[in-house]
């Protein structure tokens, strides 16, 4: 608990640095931090347009299903992407200024989070534009999108040293990114896929998170008491997990910067 206690009461610090990383992201663009909303409406409106058109499952309201599975994916993709490199990109900073050496990280998924809520924001637009009214079981998305942070910040602790003391992991975690990407129900259901490959992704967090979030937000669905097991298991397992592997390599990591 004394580490824990430790960032808290950095708290403000991680917040400050949280939105100077978010504004540093636009720094030298023209429109600067317009883009937090431009960015994510051009992406959206891009990839509507690809699988409402080209790619087109039979899935009622279609539209609204990938484009909800592509902002919270966006926000995993990103939040981890962000975390491989945390560590490594502040290890001047690391080195000479004592900080727990968790906050870079932290860092990285509270920015990630804050383009996520951007994101959200963008993709109200659309449900505004398609007059598409929410179902009630909406009022569970807060406890997806905070089981996604649980996760991205599970992954971003093994990540961030992992790649420190592996130079290439980067690269093969921007494979790993890409296959997620289409074995995740983003675009499609997963009870199209094979039954052997159903099972495996079962116990997926980050594909579980969409699931749930796709019936909750289109299908007027709660989870059965199982899934809402399952998910929050796989959850919390993914931070235990990922903190473990950070803890037992900070100190080794640090000889590597």
């Amino acid at each position: 608990m004394g580490r824990v206690n430790e960032i808290w009461d950095r708290r403000v610090l991680i917040f400050n640095l949280s939105l100077s990383e978010l504004k540093m992201r636009y720094r030298n663009s023209v429109l600067g931090f317009i883009w937090t909303f431009l960015e994510p409406l051009l992406m959206l409106l891009i990839l509507y347009f690809v699988f409402t058109n080209i790619f087109r499952f039979e899935i009622p309201n279609y539209e609204l299903y990938i484009l909800s599975g592509l902002v919270l994916w966006g926000m995993f993709s990103r939040g981890t992407s962000m975390g491989l490199d945390c560590i490594s990109s502040k290890g001047g900073i690391l080195k000479q200024i004592y900080m727990p050496r968790e906050i870079p990280v932290v860092v990285a998924t509270i920015t990630s989070t804050i383009m996520l809520i951007f994101e959200i924001g963008v993709f109200a637009l659309f449900l505004v534009g398609l007059q598409f009214v929410p179902t009630k079981t909406i009022i569970i998305l807060p406890i997806m999108i905070s089981l996604l942070f649980i996760v991205v910040i599970g992954v971003s602790f093994a990540l961030s040293v992992l790649s420190v003391k592996f130079k290439d992991f980067k690269f093969l975690w921007a494979v790993v990114i890409q296959a997620g990407f289409f074995l995740t129900p983003i675009f499609y259901k997963l009870d199209i896929l094979p039954e052997t490959l159903q099972k495996i992704l079962y116990f997926s967090p980050i594909a579980q998170i969409i699931d749930i979030s796709h019936d909750a937000l289109l299908y007027d669905k709660f989870p059965e008491n199982e899934i809402w097991i399952t998910v929050i298991g796989t959850s919390f397992l993914t931070l235990i997990i990922g903190y473990i592997i950070f803890r037992k390599m900070e100190n080794r990591i640090m000889e590597e910067l």
